[in-house]
């Protein structure tokens, strides 16, 4: 005889004769078949699909390929919509949400009668919040991204979503290109469905989702318009259903070794600088130890692969072309823990045979690099005592070591009223600071810390100068930026009390950025009034918790009480 199967938690709602499992049968039914409540999986497919997440879009044509999936290994597929920020869109900034997202999803999938989930993202903050509130929750998940965009042009030059919105304003402010052709070039940007097409966050947070052991290997970068994504959608559907039978769960997959092959990728790959945080955010949701310092030392040494907007030329649909994430992850295998296990209960390692570059003008051979130490740099010093970090992939190499007297801004509103000031005492060798934007002070660490330059150095042909901040940065963005500079401003971190004029000095190489005052002066001034008065102060809803609860940008920026998980018991009943 054969062994009977073991029972799904959705049998705590659908299994009984009482008259609660009558209500959740009965209410359920609409066309479902008896069998739907006989003991099969029940699977929801977590949908960021919204017309005010124009990235996220076609998603639901996404899901109608899971669900398909689900159906044919013996599932039954519940689309389940749930909390979408559009990063271009929503204000004050959509990392504001990100944890709201999180805590929505993961009681959404708990309170349910769900015994696995396919989780639907492509826009910047959506894949980062489903995971986490998905790995709070652990019941088998795997993640389904959306895909980039194809590459749109304007007059036979290829545009970058993101980078090129920076790179083309500031030609504009430099009197260099003509407003008229920057608005015309609009129309042209967005040439299909799916999220940003360089290696912005979104792109980024799909690639190491799949680094991380938590997609259809093959599935992350595809994109949105390839038939193939949803042919991966539906395979997706159907490994849900042998993930739960397996009882294959986030903490079994993301792991450590996860964590770790995530950031020597993040490095490959030239990635967004937002990973950092997502990063830090999950690793507490599962209790995976993880710290800027780990970050660093595992990013250290990594060679730049991928010649990718922003810190290269090309973009996602030349990516792909190229041979991908695998080819990527070949090259580095040295580097990687290749036993980490991926939702198909296989090692990673298991998928890198078939890594071929077909591009070498994409993506780099190893014995080529575009850059021979990439990844993320983590800084400390006395401006930043819990650490800052910055992209040198991003950044003019020349400034990498500088020292510059600090021009500081005390808001964005300041930065906007005074950027543009012909009397501005700013030259090229000075540096930017904008303090006041990091998770408390906003609130939510908004991507401002790309400052724009004055006008008057654009117009002498400046394109770059050191900028330091507390909030983040586009991660099509680039630039010598050093940012999630902790502690924040409105805790009354360092970066509250520089003043006009101080010497601020950056020695990536030496991972330092310090201000050159002495320390006993330093520690007696008071944070700037202009500063403490634009601080944000919520009197009530979502704002008021986030601000009272969230922990600082070195930890990941998640609420305090959200860290860690609840599982996915729910004791009691309804009725």
């Amino acid at each position: 005889m054969g062994s009977m199967p073991a029972p799904l938690r959705s049998d705590a709602w659908y299994a009984g004769q009482d008259r609660n499992s009558y209500i959740h049968r009965a209410w359920m039914r609409r066309g479902a078949p008896d069998s739907a409540f006989d003991g099969r999986p029940q699977i929801a497919i977590a949908n960021t699909a919204s017309d005010l997440t124009p990235c996220n879009m076609h998603l639901t044509e996404v899901a109608r390929s899971v669900a398909n999936g689900v159906w044919e290994a013996g599932g039954v597929p519940l689309e389940l919509p749930v909390v979408s920020l559009g990063e271009t869109q929503v204000r004050p900034t959509a990392m504001l949400w990100r944890n709201m997202a999180a805590m929505a999803i993961e009681e959404m999938i708990r309170a349910n009668p769900i015994d696995g989930v396919v989780l639907l993202g492509g826009c910047d903050k959506t894949i980062p919040s489903l995971l986490m509130g998905a790995a709070s929750v652990d019941l088998p998940a795997l993640v389904v991204p959306g895909g980039p965009m194809l590459s749109g042009t304007f007059r036979g030059v290829p545009l970058g979503c993101g980078t090129d919105v920076w790179r083309l304003s500031e030609e504009v402010r430099a009197g260099t290109l003509s407003n008229r052709d920057f608005q015309a070039s609009q129309s042209a940007m967005i040439r299909s469905k799916g999220h940003c097409n360089t290696m912005g966050t979104a792109s980024t947070m799909g690639l190491l989702a799949e680094v991380l052991g938590t997609t259809l290997p093959g599935t992350a970068g595809l994109p949105a318009a390839d038939s193939r994504l949803l042919a991966q959608a539906h395979e997706s559907g159907r490994l849900a259903v042998s993930m739960v039978q397996d009882g294959r769960r986030p903490s079994q997959v993301i792991t450590k070794a996860s964590f770790h092959n995530a950031i020597v990728a993040l490095g490959a790959l030239g990635g967004s600088t937002n990973a950092v945080v997502h990063l830090l955010a999950l690793a507490g949701r599962l209790g995976v130890p993880l710290t800027l310092d780990e970050i660093d030392r595992a990013g250290h040494g990594i060679p730049l692969l991928v010649d990718l907007q922003p810190a290269g030329r090309h973009l996602m649909e030349d990516f792909h072309r190229a041979g991908g994430l695998a080819a990527v992850l070949r090259e580095i295998s040295d580097l990687l823990d290749l036993s980490a296990l991926t939702v198909t209960g296989q090692p990673l390692g298991a998928y890198l045979a078939d890594g071929v570059i077909h591009d070498p003008e994409v993506i780099r051979p190893r014995a080529e690099p575009l850059m021979a130490d990439a990844g993320i740099a983590v800084l400390r010093g006395d401006l930043a005592p819990d650490g800052a970090i910055i992209k040198p992939a991003a950044a003019t190499p020349e400034l990498l070591q500088h020292r510059g007297r600090a021009v500081v801004f005390d808001s964005v509103e300041d930065l906007h009223h005074r950027i543009d000031d012909p009397d501005l005492d700013v030259d090229a060798s000075s540096v930017l600071v904008l303090r006041g934007c990091g998770p408390k002070g906003y609130p939510g660490m908004p991507e401002v810390a790309n400052l724009p330059l004055p006008r008057k150095l654009l117009q002498q042909g400046v394109r770059d100068m050191v900028r330091v901040c507390d909030g983040r940065m586009s991660g099509t963005a680039y630039g010598t930026v050093v940012l999630h500079v902790a502690p924040e401003g409105a805790a009354g971190g360092p970066l509250s009390k520089v003043r006009d004029g101080d010497p601020i000095v950056l020695d990536v190489e030496a991972r330092r950025i310090d201000v050159d005052v002495p320390a006993a002066e330093f520690a007696a001034r008071e944070p700037a009034a202009a500063m403490v008065a634009a601080l944000a102060r919520p009197t009530r809803g979502w704002e008021k918790l986030y601000v009272d609860t969230v922990r600082g940008a070195e930890t990941g920026a998640d609420l305090d009480f959200l860290v860690g998980g609840s599982g996915d018991r729910v004791p009691r009943d309804s009725h």
